[in-house]
């Protein structure tokens, strides 16, 4: 499926040294030239528990982390450059969460979920046995749903992270999508097509793209981002995330800037 023309192409969620990355932001600049990116866009962990976790950038670090992509912002004249966290959410921390991003000098803020009571849903099959996987998609959904009505968030990462090691409901779960993209719309949220997916135990993407119709039909915003934690990562799998878009009916893509959306049209 042609586009008649190069797409313009972001990817605003992208990890360095700083949490769980493998490279410094410096040396995703030539490899997002080279993926063919207008925007890259930086998207460190922020995970506010009462211990923080491995992955996440510590918060001693986080005005250096800021300090070093406005610089990056301010000397790169090759492609556009923009700042992001990706924070986790956790239901009651919603005050936690918004008095330390509230001020900062943020492009946008990923709302993603890891966490269901207290537990990983994404670093191990663990997780998941001997347990109800209806209610564990139920649960998760739901979440989403809370953290995009928090008023948090610009977009949401992953929105169906719960597929990782190929788990799926025992009943269609269409419902579950139709009523995600739903409070996204309602909530002025949009939502991500993570390619990293591909590299797990799933291999496809997040969300499952049976479904992206109904996102599109509910008239959610879509963003299509790498997760990428080294460059080399970096805009892959795009071609068949645009492509699976364009079939489902999307035209156009969020960008960001001062927390602010602006839509831009696939193709240049």
């Amino acid at each position: 499926m042609s586009f008649g023309g190069s797409i313009y192409k972001t990817d605003y969620h992208v990890h360095t040294y700083y949490s769980d990355g493998k490279a410094w932001p410096e040396e995703y600049i030539s490899r997002a030239i080279d993926a063919g990116l207008s925007e890259i866009g930086f998207s460190d962990h922020l995970t506010l528990t009462g211990e923080q976790q491995d992955w996440s950038i510590k918060l001693s670090l986080l005005d250096e982390y800021i300090n070093r992509i406005i610089k990056l912002k301010e000397n790169e004249n090759a492609l556009i450059v923009r700042l992001g966290l990706e924070v986790d959410y956790f239901p009651g921390k919603e005050e936690e969460i918004s008095g330390y991003i509230a001020g900062l000098p943020l492009d946008y803020v990923i709302g993603s979920v890891h966490y269901m009571e207290d537990s990983s849903v994404d670093l191990g099959p663990e997780y998941y046995e001997n347990k109800d996987i209806d209610m564990i998609f139920e649960k998760y959904f739901g979440l989403v749903a809370q953290a995009a009505s928090s008023g948090l968030f610009d977009f949401m990462a992953h929105p169906d992270l719960v597929r990782i090691f190929r788990y799926h409901p025992s009943h269609n779960a269409e419902p579950l999508y139709r009523s995600l993209a739903g409070q996204l719309k309602k909530s002025g949220v949009a939502f991500e097509v993570n390619t990293n997916g591909m590299n797990k135990p799933l291999r496809d993407f997040y969300p499952d793209r049976r479904y992206l119709h109904i996102f599109r039909e509910e008239g959610v915003p879509v963003l299509v981002n790498s997760d990428a934690h080294s460059p080399a990562r970096l805009g892959q799998h795009f071609d068949e995330a645009y492509r699976l878009l364009k079939k489902a009916g999307f035209t156009e893509m969020a960008t960001y800037h001062e927390r602010k959306p602006e839509m831009k049209k696939f193709t240049l």
